[in-house]
């Protein structure tokens, strides 16, 4: 899935509040059968979004309007924790969510984000208010990468970034395109040490 560059986006943040909500409830392991990345926005939430029957559950956030739209996710603490399934990202950015505001990440989920186009922030607790406040209400909000800022209606949270991931995240780079950066150098390497071998033999 190529990865997006994130500069500057506009969009509907939903709250999901609750802590600790694993990769096996965004991605659950059915999902995990195929031999692509296809069709995993099926799955985000799958548990939480239909029921036994496949029926759409009215009662979920991102099942109600204008939280469909939903370009971004407020969350508890510890988000993404439980198993290292990088579906889980896959099947979030499918489904647009494109940065995850929390308290706090599991390790592994905020690596997987950097590597494939999610913003993942860690906010500090007026930040995380103000968002879920902002969600309650239908607000849009705009999250500005390059400024390292979040707008709302109510006001104006910074967050911080590694350098790296923020340039990842504005170029639109995984970690393979981060790599390729140095080709020309990789090349050179190369022959250098391919020649050195022959020279050898």
């Amino acid at each position: 899935m190529p990865v997006e560059p994130f500069t500057r986006v506009s969009g509907f943040v939903a709250a999901l509040p609750a802590a600790n909500i694993d990769t096996d409830v965004i991605m659950p392991k059915t999902f995990l059968k195929g031999i692509d990345r296809n069709g995993l926005e099926r799955g985000v939430f799958h548990d939480l979004r239909f029921d036994e029957e496949g029926a759409v559950r009215p009662d979920f956030v991102l099942n109600q309007a204008p939280w469909t739209r939903a370009a971004f996710l407020v969350t508890g603490a510890n988000f993404g924790c439980g198993s290292s399934r990088e579906h889980a990202v896959w099947g979030l950015r499918q489904f647009g969510i494109r940065a995850i505001i929390a308290p706090s990440f599991a390790g592994i989920f905020f690596d997987n984000c950097a590597r494939n186009g999610l913003l993942a922030i860690e906010a500090d607790d007026p930040t995380v208010r103000m968002l879920t406040e902002c969600a309650a209400n239908g607000e849009e909000i705009t999250i500005d990468l390059e400024a390292q800022t979040i707008k709302a209606e109510t006001g104006t949270a910074g967050f911080e970034i590694s350098q790296r991931r923020k340039f990842m995240l504005l170029k639109g780079l995984d970690a393979v395109g981060m790599t390729l950066q140095w080709r020309a150098e990789i090349e050179a390497f190369q022959s250098r040490y391919l020649g050195a071998r022959a020279w050898l033999a």
